[in-house]
């Protein structure tokens, strides 16, 4: 019985790549100059720390990371989740962005549902932080992947580990 898997999953590689074109672009700005503007990877927390002199600053730093992140992964910026800015040391402020990965339990029941209430021939299970649907045909399931990408914009879905 054929079947594939909903995934999430970030793309470290392009993430950490994204970063550096964006740090260099930041060294190289005029109004960046003798400021504390910068971006740090936190690999193993998964986690991008923004820096600057203030709120002002950040906005322009995300408004350079941001793009640099969609030309190396598609969508891949909707994956942020952004916390407060904090003020540290006088008149420096950091911000921190939490790198989702995976498919949450919510987002993950939402699929199911949409799945079910579009009445297709297939099953869907949640395994984890991945959905799978089996089918019996692959017609049904290349319907239910062109389903979930036209209803669910909000979060990068991707599909793969497909078996016939």
């Amino acid at each position: 019985m054929p079947s594939f898997d909903f995934t999430s999953e970030a793309d470290m590689v392009a993430l950490k790549n994204a970063i550096d074109v964006a740090s260099r672009q930041i060294d190289n700005r005029y109004d960046f100059k003798g400021t504390s503007a910068k971006i740090e990877l936190n690999e193993k927390d998964k986690l991008i720390t923004l820096h600057g002199d203030s709120d002002f600053q950040i906005d322009q730093i995300k408004d350079i990371l941001f793009p640099a992140m969609e030309k190396k992964e598609v969508e891949s910026s909707k994956r942020l989740e952004a916390e407060k800015i904090v003020t540290i040391s006088g008149n420096k402020v950091k911000q921190e962005l939490k790198i989702k990965s995976g498919i949450e339990t919510e987002m993950a029941k939402k699929i199911v549902k949409h799945i079910k209430d579009a009445k297709l021939k297939v099953q869907a299970t949640i395994q984890g932080d991945e959905v799978r649907v089996t089918g019996a045909k692959r017609d049904d399931l290349q319907e239910c992947i062109a389903l979930i990408r036209k209803s669910i914009t909000d979060f990068p879905i991707k599909t793969g580990n497909f078996r016939d």
